[in-house]
């Protein structure tokens, strides 16, 4: 028997998640995710995939993230709901919606005099990457090229981590045009981190849920 053949029946005897505790995941997710995102704006870095992309475009144009963010994923939406069904869809909308509100609101409950550059860089990818850890194990991501790294790792068997990176480094390559250099190495260190954490934790057939 196949691999994949192995995987799919796998896939249909696990046992499944129950409705509260995917809805406790979501929430875990967008607010860990909120928290590692605050930490990276507060320390002037950025990340990959559309969250840093709409870092990059809110440092250069002011529009708040939250917003922008959510207009990014728009056509991701799409996307989500041709390749991976409605369930799928609803619950990545659900998120980046958290995401948007929750963005908007940490700098109302968390004020920082001070944030090292390396630490937000660094802990706020950690975070980032451990909050859409737990929103890909729930049927869930953060739109964008999470979605296109989840269906490249399903149909190609790509890890998604490594392909989520690749495309990362498009984004970060682009914020030499907004951020110092220094930061610019400094939120490429912090991208890696949040890739690995899925690379290393995200395989087909080790997680069934």
């Amino acid at each position: 028997m196949s691999d994949i053949a192995k995987t799919g029946i796998a896939d249909r005897l696990a046992p499944r998640h129950t409705i509260p505790e995917d809805v406790l995941a979501v929430l875990a997710g967008t607010v860990t995710t909120s928290l590692g995102l605050f930490l990276l704006k507060t320390a002037g870095a950025v990340t990959g995939g559309t969250a840093g992309l709409s870092l990059l475009v809110g440092y250069a144009t002011g529009v708040p993230f939250g917003l922008l963010f959510f207009a990014v994923n728009l056509p991701f939406f799409a996307l989500a709901l041709w390749k991976k069904g409605i369930a799928f869809t609803l619950r990545t909308v659900v998120a980046v919606t958290m995401i948007s509100v929750f963005s908007a609101l940490m700098p109302t409950v968390i004020g920082l005099e001070h944030l090292d550059p390396v630490y937000g860089a660094l802990v706020g990818n950690l975070l980032a990457g451990v909050g859409m850890l737990i929103l890909f194990r729930h049927g869930s991501s953060l739109g964008g090229f999470n979605i296109l790294a989840l269906i490249l790792q399903e149909r190609l068997g790509w890890r998604a981590g490594y392909v989520q990176m690749a495309l990362d480094v498009a984004v970060v390559l682009a914020s030499f045009a907004v951020v110092p250099p220094l930061v610019v190495l400094l939120s490429a260190a912090g991208a890696v981190v949040l890739n690995l954490v899925l690379a290393l934790n995200h395989r087909p057939g080790r997680y069934r849920a």
